[in-house]
């Protein structure tokens, strides 16, 4: 969807983009290319002094997107507030935090760059806890394929199936398919200093990436993709993750020598420090809100797959699961 110091998502992830929420008391489902800096519409709300008004940044991914739609129902439906949302790009979302625009991230791949000049510096941003999701981004083949050819779920053997997954856009060489441009990925770099035969093609955004790949599930095609955990995806067209050299410390540290896999990474949220001081209950629900990866893949699934709002999608959660999310309220 994000995590590392040359990714962002998600899932990459980035990192990503089936619906996004819109400005307003309402949620509204955009659609996007990869998300649009967007910075400069941020709610004039936001970090308004005595307004009950709460702005959420809002990324493009899916699973974003569900995060997002249920804070928002619950803090307009049980705490009374109103919540404005603004799509913005990962990296200016931390500025657009900073700065006062928007009053909460919800979901963070990790920028350290961004942690430590606002965070341990400026000190403009506060962390605001655990999601309660891992993430995770990787390499990976449809089960389907993987079950008739074992051995591609090792890096090493990717060379011997190059023709295989060779497409009329990966210029003679075997593909791996990528999602957004704006998304920045290990990728590229991967794929040279593995010596791999292989191209990436970018689907141009998550959607485009996720008709791609059902495109050839459906005609039982093989493919080769950069994917992301968590994803509702995995449950509609089953993949086998392809097991790159094990991520070490510092291993991703130059983007032009990185040679390992993308590590697994708690995802975090992140406060406006003034909100988060002087944000009341709002402040406190968001701190609070921390829920599973089954939970934000059952969202996602009905705004991706079932075509709810991601208004409808959250209500519908918030009636299943009272327990879970009563707790955020006190």
């Amino acid at each position: 969807m994000r995590i590392f110091p040359h990714h962002r998502r998600g899932p990459v992830r980035g990192r990503r983009a089936v619906a996004a929420l819109a400005a307003a008391s309402s949620l509204v489902a955009l659609t996007a290319c990869g998300a649009a800096d967007m910075t400069r519409q941020a709610s004039p709300y936001a970090a308004a002094r005595g307004a009950k008004t709460v702005t959420l940044s809002v990324q493009s991914w899916v699973g974003a997107q569900a995060n997002t739609a249920v804070a928002a129902y619950l803090l307009e439906h049980e705490l009374g507030y109103r919540v404005d949302t603004v799509q913005v790009d990962e990296v200016p979302a931390w500025d657009a935090l900073s700065q006062g625009r928007v009053d909460a991230i919800l979901e963070d791949w990790g920028h350290p760059e961004q942690e430590k000049r606002y965070v341990e510096g400026k000190k403009t941003i506060t962390p605001g806890g655990d999601l309660g999701v891992t993430g995770h981004i990787g390499w990976f083949v449809p089960t389907y394929f993987a079950q008739e050819h074992p051995d591609v779920t090792d890096w090493k053997n990717l060379g011997k199936y190059a023709d295989q997954l060779r497409t009329a856009e990966s210029r003679g060489k075997g593909q791996l398919m990528d999602g957004s441009p704006s998304y920045v990925t290990n990728d590229k770099a991967l794929v040279k200093n593995l010596g791999l035969d292989f191209e990436v093609v970018f689907a141009g955004s998550e959607a485009a990436q996720i008709t791609q790949i059902r495109q050839f599930a459906k005609e039982h095609k093989p493919f080769l993709t950069y994917w992301y955990e968590p994803q509702w995806l995995f449950e509609r067209v089953p993949m086998t993750e392809v097991k790159l050299p094990e991520h070490r410390e510092g291993c991703d540290a130059d983007p032009e020598k990185v040679d390992c896999a993308y590590p697994r990474t708690p995802l975090r949220k992140y406060l406006n420090t003034r909100f988060a001081e002087n944000g009341g209950k709002a402040a406190s629900f968001l701190r609070k809100f921390h829920w599973s990866v089954e939970d934000q893949n059952e969202v996602a699934l009905m705004i991706a797959e079932d075509k709810l709002s991601p208004e409808q999608a959250a209500r519908t959660w918030v009636e299943r699961h009272e327990a879970v999310w009563k707790p955020w309220t006190r």
